[in-house]
């Protein structure tokens, strides 16, 4: 039975308008990483929000650890941990106070709760900072605080919710081979992100969402087989104005299938990148546009994105 069970799950916060979530369904199992991949305003914090009980669907069902979240809410969050994008710590409490006031919001007291919040404050390595006040962290400090929070109860799912946002590359490495270290540990992990490497990394399988509506699930390899032997060709403009019109200009040559400016990138899904280059050179050149840099990348998953929307992943 898996973990997460999702079936046509919808939200739409006001009669008639724009469906935030759009008849959703997919499967969690027990001892995987399920990323949710897509741009900024897909759908997947308020997806989030419903699994977790804090939101009402307009429609739908979940299921999480055996238990409906429109029918037995508390029973789901006794079941799962959650780590917002937004950080969920008090600035003025210290890391400690903060561990045990989350902690004691769960009905837990006494020595197995301060046992427990030695063992999360070594674990994301913040023992030595303990009775500091919060504010006094850097951003990353922040964000590991946040995830320990999420821990406490040691729930068999967690959620994440963005959790590399904003924060410094040693701190995002950090949480990234945490989270891969706790799912060795039999944590299934429900996990949102924008980037495209991280959900590479990561995930067992991985759900692209966009504009509300889950539009693809699979494993990587899966995904990719989605674009065949396509590859895709990136080239970086000194003239980032000219990228639509690079863009809009290949869309005709042969042998190219999409192409999106973003940036002053253009990102181009082709058959073969080899063959096509010379051709988006040329057009490149007649309409005086300087190409600063040109990467060209095997099936992955920001081809799946393209290949699927007719836009780049970050658009």
């Amino acid at each position: 039975m898996p973990l997460v069970e999702v079936t046509n799950l919808t939200k739409q916060y006001t009669p008639g308008g724009v469906k935030a979530v759009d008849n959703v369904s997919f499967e969690v199992q027990a001892g995987e990483i399920f990323s949710l991949l897509g741009p900024n305003g897909a759908g997947k914090t308020t997806t989030l929000a419903m699994l977790s009980s804090l939101l009402k669907p307009t429609s739908g069902e979940a299921v999480v650890n055996g238990y409906a979240v429109t029918r037995q809410p508390m029973e789901v969050r006794r079941s799962i941990g959650v780590v917002p994008q937004e950080l969920a710590v008090y600035e003025d409490l210290s890391a400690r106070e903060n561990l045990r006031f989350w902690g004691e919001m769960q009905g837990r007291h006494g020595p197995d709760l301060q046992r427990e919040i030695e063992e999360k404050l070594a674990l994301m390595e913040l023992t030595d900072r303990a009775t500091d006040r919060v504010k006094t962290f850097s951003g990353g400090m922040k964000r590991r605080l946040n995830l320990a929070i999420g821990l406490l109860g040691n729930p068999p799912l967690v959620m994440l919710d963005e959790p590399t946002v904003a924060i410094d590359p040693q701190s995002r490495r950090y949480i990234l081979d945490w989270v891969k270290k706790m799912n060795r540990e039999g944590v299934s992990v429900l996990y949102t992100t924008h980037y495209m490497e991280e959900a590479q990394e990561l995930s067992h399988r991985i759900g692209i969402i966009d504009h509300g509506k889950l539009i693809a699930v699979g494993t990587l390899a899966e995904l990719t087989e989605l674009v065949g032997q396509k590859e895709t060709l990136t080239l970086r403009l000194y003239q980032e104005a000219g990228g639509e019109r690079l863009a809009q200009a290949v869309t005709d040559l042969a042998g190219i299938h999409q192409a999106s400016a973003r940036n002053g990138d253009v990102v181009i899904n082709v058959d073969s990148a080899e063959e096509a280059l010379p051709r988006v050179l040329a057009r490149a050149a007649d309409l005086d546009l300087s190409i600063r840099t040109i990467e060209i990348q095997e099936p992955n998953l920001e081809a799946v994105f393209l290949h699927l929307t007719g836009r780049a992943l970050r658009d």
